[in-house]
């Protein structure tokens, strides 16, 4: 099977997260956070950010778009989106 873990970067500039970026939910309740952790659901209050500011560029992106998956070589099989595991 391949390789079911996504790679993410903005979709705009190709910046990619690191373990130490973080996010803050404004102007929800404050908490700050990597939401990237989450799939972009605020631990705090439970807010989904449908979309996701570039730290790099500062452009706003789908918060979807980020998340880039490796096409399947010949005779492999794609699992299913939704219940993919992120790095």
């Amino acid at each position: 099977m391949g390789d079911d873990k996504a790679d993410i970067w903005c979709p705009q500039c190709k910046w990619r997260p690191r373990p130490e970026s973080r996010w803050v939910c404004t102007p929800a309740c404050g908490t700050v956070w990597h939401t990237f952790w989450t799939r972009g659901v605020c631990p705090g209050c439970g807010v989904k950010w449908p979309h996701t500011q570039c730290q790099g560029c500062e452009k706003y992106s789908p918060h979807e778009n980020w998340y880039h998956y490796r096409d399947p070589g010949p005779g492999e099989q794609v699992s299913d989106p939704a219940s993919l595991e992120i790095e």
